[in-house]
């Protein structure tokens, strides 16, 4: 594609600073992000995930801590009465979406947060790759080591709706940050380099709640770009869901409750083909794999969703890959 750089410092030398975005100019790119921001679709359900973090951030067990979650939800028509603390939510902890989920989101940033952090600072990587960033606001919470730079892909429209809401509290991150507004069906790689991305260097990847609504030939896709461009010492996380067949799932609690409860159905964003076998297919490629549940993480740290009958969480698996050294 045909990206213009504004400035692509950053990647060298310059902390604390967000590096301006590249345009994405080509057709497809243009078409797949105008108007398509947080206010509908799966854009909608990055309000949702900022809710659940804001809800953790004020519990007194909180396992993340997100200030700036709110801010998001209340600056949104769609979620500007969602609840923000769990004593705010009808039936609180007993709410399937903003009790049991809820504790789920904030279950994974924390241990996301965790994975991110421990491979910039024990591999050496210095470049953070977030893909389908949403409201992600790692570069502004996380304390990173000197010389990382975080970018940041998601459509044009998301951005633009966290810029101004970030630019509203004055929020400085904590390392270079450079968003990129391109769709990830267009040429992102290509919008990606151009912002400085250095191919010959390690790099760490974040897919999170991202591949269930890709097709299985976009997740593969997507998997062997990031295999591509990592080099040795290059680090991978990424959330997975292993059922056949999802609308087992339809009456489920928390895909019920998030339908009637604020109108998203998960179901019908989901993409229901069978999904591709993307750790199996890493570790093929010479990667060191590890798959878990959630609830292996709730035992680690104490708090959590666990198991229950007719559990939508049941197939949900997140993986963690690591591109060996020579």
């Amino acid at each position: 594609m045909a990206g213009t750089a504004h400035r692509t410092t950053g990647v060298e030398g310059v902390e604390n600073t967000t590096v301006e975005t590249v345009e994405d100019t080509t057709a497809e790119g243009v078409a797949s992000t105008t108007g398509d921001g947080v206010e509908g679709g799966v854009g909608l359900t990055a309000l949702m995930v900022a809710a659940a973090r804001a809800i953790e951030t004020h519990r007194h067990d909180s396992l993340a801590q997100d200030v700036y979650a709110e801010h998001f939800v209340r600056a949104a028509p769609a979620s500007a009465d969602w609840p923000v603390r769990i004593q705010h939510a009808t039936d609180g902890d007993a709410n399937p979406l903003w009790g049991r989920f809820a504790r789920y989101f904030g279950l994974r940033t924390r241990v996301l947060d965790d994975f991110l952090l421990r491979s910039v600072h024990t591999r050496g990587a210095r470049q953070v790759v977030l893909l389908g960033a949403g409201l992600d606001t790692r570069a502004f919470r996380l304390e990173w080591p000197p010389g990382c730079v975080i970018f940041e892909i998601d459509r044009e429209g998301v951005l633009a709706f966290k810029h101004t809401v970030l630019d509203g509290l004055s929020a400085t991150p904590k390392a270079a940050r450079v968003p990129i507004p391109v769709d990830l069906r267009a040429d992102w790689v290509a919008a990606l380099t151009a912002a400085g991305f250095d191919t010959a260097a390690p790099s760490v990847w974040l897919a999170e709640g991202l591949l269930f609504y890709l097709p299985n030939a976009a997740e593969t896709y997507l998997i062997d770009t990031v295999d591509r461009l990592s080099t040795p010492g290059s680090a991978l996380a990424f959330e997975v869901k292993v059922e056949k067949d999802l609308m087992e799932y339809r009456d489920s609690p928390l895909y019920t409750a998030t339908k009637h409860q604020i109108g998203i159905d998960l179901l019908h964003l989901f993409n229901r083909e069978p999904r591709p076998d993307s750790a199996g297919h890493l570790a093929d490629r010479g990667w060191a794999t590890s798959v878990h549940t959630p609830f292996d993480f709730t035992h680690r740290h104490g708090r959590g969703p666990l198991p229950e009958q007719n559990d939508a969480l049941a197939g949900n698996r997140w993986v963690f890959a690591d591109k060996s050294r020579p």
